[in-house]
C-alpha cells in the first residue's frame, strides 16, 4: 500500500509538472510574442524592398540628370554654332535649327521625369521613415513581451524544478514493476495512468465501480480500474 500511496503521489507531481509545462507553452503573451515578431519580419521585409526600391530611383534620378546635363551642353553648343552661323548653308541652318528644337524638347521631357522620380524618392523616403518608426515601436513591444514571458517562465521553471526534486525522492519508494506500468500506461491515458478510488469512483474515467468490481479491484495487484485500467489506489 505505501507504494501505491506513492505512486499517488508521483502522479500528482507529474500531473502538476506536465499542467505548469502546458502553462508555459501556452501563455497568452507567447501568442503575441508570435503576432509580434511576424509583424516584425513584415516591417522588415517592406523596409528592405522600399529601400532596394529607392535605390533603384536614385540611381534612375541620376542617370536622368546626366543625359539631361550633356543635351543642355550639346544645346549650347549647337546654339553657338547656329548664331555664329560661320560656313553654313541655309539647309545647315535648317538642320541645326531641328536640332536645338529636338533637344530643347528632350531637355523638357527629360525634366519632367526628373520631377516625377523626385516625387517618388520623397514618397519613398516618407514611407521609410514611416515604416522605421513602427518597427521602432514593434521592437519595443517585442522587447517587453520578452520581458515578461521570461519572467513568468522563470516562476514556473523554478516550481517545475521543486516539483522535480519532490519526484526523485518519490521514485525510489515505489515499487519498480509498480512503477514500469505506470510508465507504461501514461502516454496512453492523457498523462494520468493512477488515480485514487474514491468513494467507489474512480478518480481517472470518474465512473462509479459497483460494490463487486471494487472487491475485484482491490483483490488484483495491483488494483486497476475495470473501465479505464489505470491503477486505482483506494481512499
Amino acid at each position: 500500500m505505501r507504494s501505491l500511496e506513492d505512486l499517488l503521489e508521483l502522479q500528482t507531481l507529474d500531473s502538476g509538472i506536465d499542467r505548469l509545462l502546458d502553462r508555459r507553452s501556452h501563455l497568452p503573451a507567447l501568442a503575441k510574442f508570435r503576432a509580434v515578431h511576424r509583424r516584425l519580419e513584415k516591417l522588415d521585409a517592406d523596409i528592405a524592398a522600399a529601400q532596394a526600391t529607392k535605390r533603384e530611383l536614385d540611381l534612375a534620378e541620376g542617370k536622368a540628370e546626366g543625359e539631361m546635363k550633356l543635351d543642355e551642353e550639346k544645346v549650347r553648343r549647337e546654339e553657338q554654332r547656329l548664331f555664329a552661323g560661320v560656313g553654313l548653308t541655309a539647309k545647315d541652318l535648317g538642320h541645326l535649327r531641328d536640332e536645338v528644337t529636338m533637344l530643347r524638347e528632350r531637355i523638357s521631357h527629360r525634366e519632367d521625369e526628373a520631377l516625377a522620380l523626385i516625387e517618388q524618392q520623397q514618397a519613398i523616403v516618407a514611407s521609410l521613415e514611416s515604416l522605421g518608426a513602427e518597427r521602432d515601436m514593434v521592437r519595443a513591444d517585442k522587447a517587453a513581451l520578452e520581458a515578461e514571458i521570461a519572467s513568468e517562465w522563470k516562476v514556473m521553471d523554478e516550481e517545475i524544478a521543486r516539483l522535480e526534486a519532490r519526484k526523485r525522492e518519490t521514485v525510489p519508494a515505489i515499487d519498480p514493476d509498480l512503477l514500469a506500468l505506470y510508465e507504461e500506461l501514461r502516454p496512453i491515458k492523457e498523462g494520468v495512468a493512477a488515480a485514487a478510488l474514491t468513494d467507489g469512483t474512480c478518480g481517472g474515467c470518474h465512473l462509479k465501480l459497483s460494490a463487486a468490481e471494487q472487491i475485484a479491484v482491490n483483490r488484483s495487484h495491483p488494483p486497476r480500474c475495470l473501465h479505464c485500467r489505470r491503477i486505482l489506489v483506494t481512499r
